[in-house]
């Protein structure tokens, strides 16, 4: 599977991504945005992504710099699973261009500092609604999902400050990674959680609380070949969370698309 990066210092999205990775980069310097404030695209390029472009070879990422934010090398799909918290496959489509036409999208926000997730994907989603024309409707359909749940010997999670704001880092190499959350629900940790495996994860642990956690973890070709690795994901999962992940069949959201354009003109 072709993993995007996400190198945005915010909570996930996602989508997307990924390498699974929320990295911050190059954006410390600048002041959150104003938590009240409901930010759109200042201006926004959008163009066809340049298949001969190096910077694209590792598949697509979105990326934020200062005051500046890309999208790069993505399909509208993966651009719509990312921005809606949703897996590709929980997006229903019939025009098969939304999965194979590639477009770069760079952008400033209308509002000062660093947008945090739910302005980052109200951004992107107005975009989208105004530039591609995008309407699309939620429904739930039955399809193969993982049941997160409390293992047998209860959740090890320490409560978050509630002043502290909702975050998920992420760093590490293509074997291993290391993801830090902070005041984090399980049902936001779940949609992490989908970034990182085949089908969508359903939060079954009916826990309500808000909790600080690091999950270390291995890609599982690295802990075939590397035994003194970390564990891969279902058993760091049980072992420094008190969580575990099982394969199931249940109801799962998705997103119908209605109706959509290709993008209009800068």
């Amino acid at each position: 599977m072709n993993r995007p990066t996400l190198r945005l210092c915010m909570p996930l999205l996602l989508a997307a991504t990924l390498v699974p990775a929320l990295h911050a980069q190059g954006i410390e310097k600048e002041k959150p945005m104003a938590a009240d404030a409901h930010p759109s695209f200042a201006v926004a390029v959008i163009k066809p992504s340049d298949p001969a472009d190096p910077r694209n070879a590792n598949g697509w990422s979105f990326e934020s710099e200062g005051h500046r934010m890309q999208c790069r090398n993505a399909t509208l799909l993966d651009i719509v699973s990312v921005v809606y918290g949703l897996q590709v496959r929980q997006i229903i489509a019939k025009d098969t261009w939304l999965s194979k036409d590639k477009f770069d999208i760079t952008g400033t926000p209308d509002v000062p500092g660093t947008p945090n997730t739910e302005q980052f994907r109200k951004m992107y989603q107005k975009l989208l609604a105004d530039r591609f024309h995008l309407k699309l409707h939620r429904d739930t359909r039955d399809m193969p999902i993982y049941a997160l749940t409390v293992a047998k010997d209860g959740p090890m999670l320490k409560p978050a400050d509630p002043s502290e704001p909702v975050n998920a880092g992420n760093s590490g190499n293509s074997t291993e990674r290391t993801m830090k959350f902070t005041n984090m629900s399980m049902a936001e940790f779940a949609r992490n959680l989908d970034l990182l495996e085949d089908r969508p994860v359903s939060d079954q642990t009916a826990l309500t609380g808000r909790y600080d956690f690091t999950l270390k973890w291995a890609y599982a070709v690295a802990t075939e070949a590397q035994p003194d690795s970390a564990p891969p994901l279902a058993t760091a999962l049980r072992e420094q969370l008190g969580l575990r992940i099982d394969s199931t069949h249940g109801k799962a959201d998705v997103l119908v698309i209605d109706s959509v354009d290709h993008p209009s003109e800068n």
